[in-house]
């Protein structure tokens, strides 16, 4: 709000500066006929010169009265002319202001293909000359960018088997560093509860309530990575298939309610949707690894010429910023975002839940030229 105030004080800066330019201008004018006025009266030659040539006496023709309401009248036209002439003024360049304003939230929203109206020829019109060809040039990057997704895409099947490689041998070190070590402990803790049965129970059912624990923790962590173990990629499927038969395949394996609106978007690039899908596993994994939540809500729609994906959560929540508590997955969610071109906003606090919304600007020529890629 403050930096629309400011925004909106341009337009009175200019009536205050018109009020006092004109103000300043009648003041003038009328303090040099005063000391003009004055100086020929003191002036015994110019005073004869005027009286021989003129006819009048200075001293007897001037009435200071009528000069004064004449000062008063003319001082309150040229504030009455300053204060219009001020607001219609800044009214115009607050107008064009504002419409560079519009502009440059558009773009930082994504909306690539928003351009601007022509707004004269003088600095201002060249500034929105400037923001137009920046604005075009960024598009064309970013279409630069979804026709590599696409390429890349289409390569994905050459290197399918080093990626399955790369998937295995992480899932090998995620297995030993969480679900091993969790099963080894509990293990360890069952043996010692065995001991702890006739000496002191009352330890032992403490000790089975952390087994449970343990237990539960172990599923969760299985549970998100066999959510990894599904293709890498869509499968000749559209992303809407592809994502229903994900969440419900998950809504009956997992004790978490799951819901989901998804729209058809037709025409989108087979590189935007597989990096929409494994986004969206990713997101999927880190609620169930992390959230402890007991709701997960996903939306797929698109809105302003942009594809948006947004997943929420009623978990625990966390501090986006805080470098510790942001895991590989949100690094990996990032980098696919850059890939073609989008932004990623992460809303969450501690117990408040969680809110990743993607948005991906949906530029024509991508989708034109994506098919002619090898």
């Amino acid at each position: 709000m403050a930096r629309q105030s400011r925004l909106g004080s341009i337009q009175w800066k200019f009536v205050k500066q018109l009020l006092w330019l004109s103000a300043g201008i009648v003041t003038a004018i009328f303090a040099v006929l005063f000391a003009a006025v004055h100086y020929m009266r003191t002036s015994t030659r110019l005073s004869q010169l005027v009286s021989q040539y003129l006819g009048v006496q200075l001293s007897e023709s001037i009435n200071w009265g009528l000069v004064s309401s004449l000062f008063l009248l003319a001082l309150l036209t040229a504030a009455v002319v300053g204060i219009a002439g001020g607001y219609v003024i800044g009214n115009l360049l607050k107008k064009r202001l504002n419409t560079l304003r519009q502009a440059t939230m558009n773009l930082e929203r994504g909306l690539l293909s928003y351009r601007l109206p022509e707004l004269g020829t003088d600095e201002i019109g060249e500034i929105g000359w400037q923001f137009n060809r920046i604005a075009e040039k960024w598009e064309d990057q970013v279409a630069s960018l979804q026709r590599l997704s696409n390429h890349n895409a289409a390569l994905g099947e050459q290197v399918r088997h080093a990626a399955v490689v790369e998937e295995r041998q992480r899932l090998a070190r995620e297995l030993h560093d969480a679900v091993s070590q969790q099963l080894f402990a509990i293990a360890m803790t069952t043996a010692a509860i065995k001991r702890l049965m006739e000496k002191n129970p009352e330890r032992a059912v403490q000790q089975i309530e952390l087994v449970e624990e343990m237990a539960a923790a172990a599923q969760a962590e299985m549970r998100a990575l066999l959510l990894h173990l599904r293709p890498a990629t869509l499968q000749d499927r559209p992303l809407r298939e592809a994502v229903t038969d994900l969440l419900e395949e998950l809504t009956q394996k997992h004790p978490i309610d799951i819901t989901w609106e998804l729209e058809e978007i037709g025409d989108l690039p087979s590189g935007i949707e597989d990096h929409l899908f494994r986004i969206l596993q990713e997101a999927l994994s880190n609620t169930l690894r992390h959230s402890q939540a007991a709701k997960i809500e996903v939306k797929l729609f698109t809105l302003k010429e942009q594809v948006r994906l947004r997943v929420s959560d009623n978990g625990i929540g966390f501090d986006p910023d805080d470098e510790k508590l942001t895991s590989y997955g949100l690094h990996s969610m990032r980098e696919r975002v850059n890939e073609i071109g989008g932004s990623l906003d992460i809303i969450s606090s501690a117990g408040t839940g969680t809110q990743i919304e993607v948005r991906i600007p949906l530029v024509m020529e991508a989708n034109q030229k994506g098919g002619d890629q090898p």
